[in-house]
């Protein structure tokens, strides 16, 4: 079975930093491009980030570019969201997606993306 589960959501001030998981399970995420996404209350999902597993290449939002970066340890069938100097326009649901196509409108198209976590709250706030 074909799982992605996020964890490392928490409730975090403002300047601070978390790092969010995404691991994979009932496959190899070698051969998929992952997304970040994020949801704030009563507004859409929007992309964050995305990351093509099997050369590396990685997009950002405007709005967390420089603060934010994407890696990935292999072994552990993870790629990872590092989050610094956290705003609370951060603050929402944050979810990683999987998908073997994917393309790209500055950002990786959302409806491209097969497979989707559960979700973890990241919250900044003081």
């Amino acid at each position: 079975q074909l799982q992605l589960v996020e964890s490392g959501g928490a409730l975090v001030q403002p300047g601070g930093s978390l790092r969010l998981s995404c691991e994979a399970s009932g496959f190899t995420l070698d051969d998929y491009v992952i997304g970040w996404f994020r949801q704030a209350p009563g507004k859409e999902r929007e992309g964050v980030s995305c990351l093509s597993v099997s050369d590396g290449n990685t997009l950002y939002s405007d709005s967390v570019k420089g603060r934010f970066t994407v890696s990935r340890d292999n072994a552990k069938n993870t790629v990872f969201l590092q989050m610094n100097s956290l705003k609370p326009e951060d603050t929402g649901v944050y979810y990683c997606a999987a998908g073997r196509v994917v393309r790209v409108q500055s950002l990786c198209l959302m409806g491209d993306f097969s497979y989707w976590g559960q979700g973890t709250q990241v919250t900044v706030s003081s």
